[in-house]
């Protein structure tokens, strides 16, 4: 195999399919970043069986050959190479000349008959999104899935379809997040479970262009993600996802209008006299034009009060302000208004069409503070 390609298409490549090479496994096959030119087109992919990525990048194929090469090492070299042509040739199965300007590299190789090709989907049925609108739902969603494995359905999303409408649910068992977007085609009903991993990483990948498209696809255990040159193919998480609905309670004795910026900024000030991993509640008091968010800890205490419009009943209740900054920083509105029924019972973040749900369970406190 001979193939030469510019540097930058080169780093690029190796950048999106580095995001599915496991950082530890027993097969060292997995490491590897395969480089396929044995048809009119050079492909590169990397698989750690729950996630697989592959590009296409431009280039000449001088003889066509297919290669895997580790990925650590392939993807220092690529990166330090001077910004130029690269040419990258085998004359065996073990070995691999990479070659820039002056310097060449010797490195070991392994046959890519031994990789693990990404599994052929039978492309079903796919809905398309403009790459903004899927990076945008992650960002938006993805902070409230649950980061260890003791319920494994927490640690990834919900992807609900119905008709024109996509549904994207996180939750970690202390909030929940609930974005909706609008679709321009209607489609079947559908609902997967997608690992929050695949979206972190495939959010890093994707441009984010109002124009570019995502083409989303899916089977009975994996989702398929289409943009640009690239693939992106990943186990679905199985089961039945929470029944959220019967969460999700309109009721309310206390409505709560603010400024968010003026809200979300408060907070934050609020956290500075928080210690890392010290679990201090922010207690937020309701009253009729004013809300007191009050904190104290060891370091000292503060308070703060901040106008707002409310209908209903006064209210003290009290939230891990890391939570309520967390949902803030993700809605856009100028205000966002809050729904709530005690100090015991969730309160909810919403907007009038409910395209954005922010559920957030309060925390217990000593009122005396």
């Amino acid at each position: 195999m001979r193939i030469i390609c510019k540097k930058s298409n080169l780093v690029k490549g190796v950048s999106i399919v580095s995001k599915a090479v496991p950082s530890k496994t027993t097969m060292p096959i997995l490491e590897c970043i395969l480089i396929d030119a044995t048809t009119d087109v050079i492909k590169l992919t990397a698989n750690d069986m729950e996630l697989g990525i592959e590009t296409t990048i431009d280039g000449i194929i001088d003889s066509r050959g297919i290669i895997a090469l580790n990925a650590k090492i392939f993807s220092e070299i690529v990166r330090k190479l001077p910004d130029n042509d690269v040419v990258i040739e085998t004359e065996s199965d073990n070995q691999a000349i990479i070659t820039c300007e002056k310097a060449k590299f010797n490195i070991a190789a392994q046959s890519g008959d031994d990789f693990s090709y990404l599994p052929a989907i039978e492309r079903e049925d796919f809905i398309t999104i403009s790459e903004f609108t899927l990076k945008e739902v992650v960002r938006q969603t993805i902070f409230s899935i649950a980061d260890n494995d003791t319920n494994k359905m927490m640690t990834g999303e919900l992807f609900e379809i119905d008709n024109d409408v996509l549904r994207v649910v996180s939750l970690d068992g202390h909030r929940i997040s609930i974005r909706k977007i609008e679709l321009k085609d209607a489609y079947q009903p559908r609902k997967v479970i997608v690992p929050g991993k695949t979206l972190q990483e495939i959010s890093k990948i994707i441009g984010g262009e109002a124009d570019a498209e995502v083409e989303i696809s899916f089977t009975k255990n994996h989702i398929v993600f289409e943009f640009d040159r690239t693939l992106v193919v990943s186990r679905l998480i199985e089961g039945e996802y929470f029944r959220i609905d019967q969460m999700l309670s309109s009721d309310y004795d206390t409505k709560v209008r603010i400024n968010k910026k003026e809200f979300l900024n408060c907070i934050d000030r609020a956290t500075l006299l928080i210690k890392e991993g010290d679990k201090k509640p922010i207690i937020i008091d309701i009253q009729d034009e004013m809300m007191e968010l009050k904190i104290k800890s060891q370091i000292g205490s503060m308070n703060e009060e901040i106008m707002i419009s409310k209908d209903g009943k006064d209210l003290l209740i009290g939230f891990n302000p890391k939570f309520m900054i967390d949902a803030l920083r993700v809605i856009d509105d100028e205000e966002v208004t809050l729904y709530l029924m005690n100090a015991k019972a969730p309160c909810f973040i919403k907007d009038e069409t409910e395209s954005y749900i922010y559920l957030i369970l309060p925390v217990n406190f000593n009122a005396n503070v």
